[in-house]
């Protein structure tokens, strides 16, 4: 039998404490919330130093002190009240906010749960600060003096001492001081500038100097983040159309098994939005390995008038004025970054040009030695070895544009003719192989006047176990796995044929499939008909709850039309943009890279060693296979005489 409600008949105002521990769940769930609600009013106080200390996980205390401009006496009676701040005073200053907090009611819901102290000093003589605290049902605030240097300090003790409920659901101190932890770190990421400080139970955990230099910068996220993040990350700065990208991006193949150290900032402000994950996870797409998650420290920049940060009661996520060009700004600068994810000589240039490829990539045609002689005459003679066998691929328009293996592989392959795919798949490239040669060439040596000449990735020096290549370069030892190079490679060059064509070629199904769909999918394939059509896909309104997928492209003629749709739908509906085509398109090109690739325990001359490293270096992206794992490692010689105990 269930408990009958008592309804009051009359509609009543509520006390002010009552609604402020109502708005408390808004902004105060647990002690990191607290944290971050303070901190950011430190910030915007324009503090150059920030000091938070935290006792039993910040269930006991949660004190924040900074040197910012401070509140004076007149004001310190409005701090805690709802509704009252100093960073808005119109509907224009609200549109284009950007400060981090500005609500007006995070203090006042904090006071309704704890018995927070806050004291502060807008002037520059120490003894001339001012305590406040409210008291009573009525939250009224008490002020009295309290000396206190330029700036202000807020302590909240005994979170949720008088709402038992909310306390209970507090879990271990350890865990609640790791999500103050995690809080305190997006702040101090945030803010180079500022000197940071964190103790729990009066021990330091953090303390970070102020960072003004790049090198600075990186000294920060090691010391938050760890060493291995900086050192497989690469910096990242893009500028277009009044948006600025800049940060650290994780390699592909330093990710991790859960999303933990993803960090992305909107003009300052910590935000986790679904349009910029989805943007992220598709940039890595094509390298990161299945069940992975990339890492990234990552900074948006752009007018505050185009982005709301006023959507969520925490300023969690943001609402862009226009989230397409946004999501293909973010989409493009990453992608073209990962592109560059291949062995390079320190120093050299790895621009990227508008495309996204390098200008040798977007060729996609390599010189024999002779054909040009002045060309010739200027390349590096590591760069012309091997040029016969990187030859350009023949593209075929139509259905079978993608069909041919590259020629200058053939050599890679067994002494049999063989097919990478069985020839019902529609596209299939049969593989035009050759004999194996048996020739036996001697290893090229390092240049002994200036080793830092030669390539990348060096020479090769023979192969261990018919799977890896042994190189040497100028750093020491280099270790290929051929497989797994040589399969990132045919899948660039498929990429760039295929890209090369014009348009998708496209196949009629010979019966129609008909979709049951929502009003709003039939919606979305109405107002993008002209985005789906470009994607090969003919996509008819047959009523309003019903689709019809009349053509497909041909690549994807054995898919499922049905799945296909709708995810493409989906992605449409909430990001403007959809790669769901491309994305099966490049998996069965994937596939096909992986089954026409080298295989183990295949013996290569030196000459063909030599051809695959310079390939390497050529081709975006080879640093991994398709598959995510890493494709080569180097060994220093500082390392090798660590294994051996030489100079010891």
């Amino acid at each position: 039998m269930s408990e009958s409600i008592s309804l009051s008949p009359r509609i009543q105002v509520l006390d002010p404490r009552l609604a402020n521990q109502i708005a408390a769940g808004e902004v105060v769930e647990r002690p990191s919330s607290v944290t971050k609600e303070l901190i950011e009013n430190a910030i915007d106080a324009g503090s150059q130093r920030i000091e938070v200390e935290i006792e039993q996980g910040g269930a006991r205390l949660i004190k924040v002190r900074d040197d910012g401009i401070g509140i004076g006496e007149d004001d310190l009676p409005l701090a805690l009240a709802r509704h009252a701040t100093s960073k808005i005073g119109s509907l224009e200053d609200l549109e284009g906010v950007s400060s981090l907090g500005f609500r007006g009611e995070a203090l006042a819901s904090i006071s309704s749960v704890s018995r927070l102290e806050l004291i502060s000093n807008a002037d520059e003589d120490p003894r001339s600060g001012w305590r406040v605290v409210a008291e009573g049902r009525g939250m009224e605030a008490r002020v009295t003096p309290a000396p206190h240097p330029r700036g202000t300090s807020v302590a909240v003790r005994d979170l949720f001492f008088n709402t038992p409920a909310r306390r209970k659901f507090l879990r271990t101190e350890k865990t609640e001081f790791a999500h103050v932890e995690e809080a305190f770190r997006r702040q101090a990421l945030s803010r180079y500038d500022i000197a940071w400080v964190l103790r729990h139970n009066q021990k330091i955990v953090h303390q970070l100097p102020p960072g003004h230099s790049a090198a600075a910068q990186e000294r920060r996220i090691a010391s938050l983040l760890g060493k291995n993040f900086i050192e497989h990350a690469r910096y990242i700065e893009r500028e277009a159309g009044g948006l600025r990208l800049s940060g650290w991006v994780g390699l592909p193949t330093h990710s991790r098994s859960q999303a933990d150290q993803q960090y992305f900032f909107v003009n300052g402000r910590v935000v986790r939005d679904r349009l910029v994950a989805h943007a992220v996870r598709q940039a890595y797409r094509d390298v990161l390995y299945n069940g992975r998650h990339p890492v990234f420290v990552l900074y948006l920049t752009l007018d505050p008038d185009v982005v709301d940060v006023n959507v969520h009661p925490t300023k969690h996520e943001v609402r862009f004025r226009d989230g397409r060009m946004v999501h293909d700004f973010l989409y493009s600068s990453l992608h073209h970054c990962l592109a560059t994810s291949r062995p390079t000589q320190e120093g050299e240039d790895e621009s990227i040009d508008a495309a996204g490829s390098s200008a040798e990539q977007d060729s996609g045609e390599v010189a024999e030695p002779g054909t040009e002689p002045d060309q010739a005459q200027a390349t590096p003679a590591w760069q012309q070895q091997g040029m016969a066998l990187s030859q350009t691929p023949d593209r075929h328009p139509g259905a079978e544009k993608v069909r041919r293996f590259m020629q200058g592989y053939q050599a890679l392959h067994p002494g049999h003719e063989e097919t990478l795919l069985t020839p019902q798949t529609p596209g299939a490239w049969a593989a035009e192989a050759q004999p194996v040669r048996e020739v036996r060439e001697a290893p090229i040596a390092m240049p002994e006047s200036d080793p830092t000449s030669a390539p990348p990735l060096g020479f090769a020096l023979g192969q261990l176990h018919g799977v890896y290549i042994l190189a040497q370069n100028a750093q020491g030892l280099v270790l290929v796995d051929m497989h797994a190079a040589h399969e990132r490679i045919v899948y660039e060059r498929m990429k760039n044929q295929l890209a090369a064509a014009e348009g998708i070629d496209t196949q009629p199904l010979l019966v129609p499939v008909s979709l049951a769909a929502s009003r709003a999918e039939v919606a979305t394939a109405e107002s993008e008909q002209e985005a789906i059509s470009r994607l090969g896909i003919e996509l008819d309104i047959a009523g309003p709850e019903t689709l019809l997928v009349r053509q497909l492209p041909a690549l994807l003629a054995q898919a499922d039309p049905e799945a296909l749709v709708r995810e493409m739908l989906e992605e449409l509906a909430r990001f403007g943009r959809t790669r769901q085509v491309e994305a099966r398109i490049h998996e069965l090109l994937s596939t096909m890279a992986c089954h026409g690739s080298v295989r183990a325990n295949r013996r290569l001359t030196i000459e063909e060693m030599n051809a695959l490293l310079r390939d390497m270096e050529r081709t975006e992206r080879s640093d991994q296979c398709n598959h995510g794992r890493p494709t080569w490692a180097q060994m220093g010689l500082k390392a090798l005489d660590r294994l051996f105990l030489r100079g010891q």
